[in-house]
């Protein structure tokens, strides 16, 4: 028997939009739940308990960032940003705040498409714990042995190298944002030292990097944060 599709839910106050976005996801097979304001959709999510929420940030009554804030207070509930605000504070912020991925208006609908399946097996994933192996191309990272190795060869990295590669690797695909990262790393006391991060993101882009220059796998996200890429093949 196929599985039945989780139910999506959209905070989307504009009714033109909000009415394609839903025809497109219905298209694909998925149930949507479709609000207008924010506090609805709070509502909604307590009672509804959708598998993910996609969430403009311009609403009528409360800010997409004050929804997320809400939520996170008692919810994991995945949350794609889909929103005209394309600043980078804007998108740091939200990444902060807790939701998973960003998206700016106008985008492309294979890309939303994409970004839903990729976040919903990730979380589809969780209640098996970490990957005990993870791969990507030529790069292959062993969390439980704490190896690594490109193309079979073993690659040293110190400690903190190694906390740092392995903090991408739970959020494989997804941008991590520099303050998350220096948070889990280096601890909440060096969120404010972003020089830690671009220097260790260097040593490791020239241990792992065929080009440390043009990266494949440890990928900026032009002031926001990095993100491992997991589609090389």
């Amino acid at each position: 028997m196929k599985a039945l599709s989780p139910l999506l839910m959209l905070i989307e106050d504009d009714p033109p939009f909000r009415l394609l976005l839903t025809t497109t996801l219905e298209n694909q097979g998925y149930s949507v739940l479709a609000v207008e304001s924010g506090r609805e959709g709070l509502h909604a999510a307590r009672n509804r308990r959708p598998g993910l929420l996609i969430l403009d940030l311009g609403l009528p009554d409360l800010d997409g960032q004050e929804v997320i804030l809400r939520l996170r207070k008692w919810s994991d509930l995945p949350i794609i940003v889909l929103s005209a605000r394309n600043q980078e504070n804007d998108i740091t912020l939200a990444l902060d705040n807790g939701a998973d991925d960003y998206l700016t208006k106008p985008f492309n609908t294979a890309e939303l498409l994409s970004r839903i399946k990729a976040l919903l097996r990730r979380v589809a994933k969780l209640p098996e714990g970490d990957p005990e192996v993870f791969q990507t191309g030529e790069l292959k990272i062993e969390l439980g042995k704490r190896r690594v190795f490109v193309a079979e060869r073993e690659i040293h990295l110190t400690p903190l190298e190694f906390s740092l590669l392995s903090a991408l690797v739970r959020n494989a695909g997804f941008v991590v944002t520099h303050r998350q990262l220096l948070e889990k790393v280096w601890g909440a006391s060096y969120i404010e030292h972003s020089h830690y991060l671009r220097i260790y993101m260097g040593q490791l882009r020239h241990k792992l990097e065929a080009d440390p220059a043009r990266p494949r796998y440890l990928l900026t996200e032009a002031g926001v944060g990095y993100r491992l890429n997991e589609g090389e093949s």
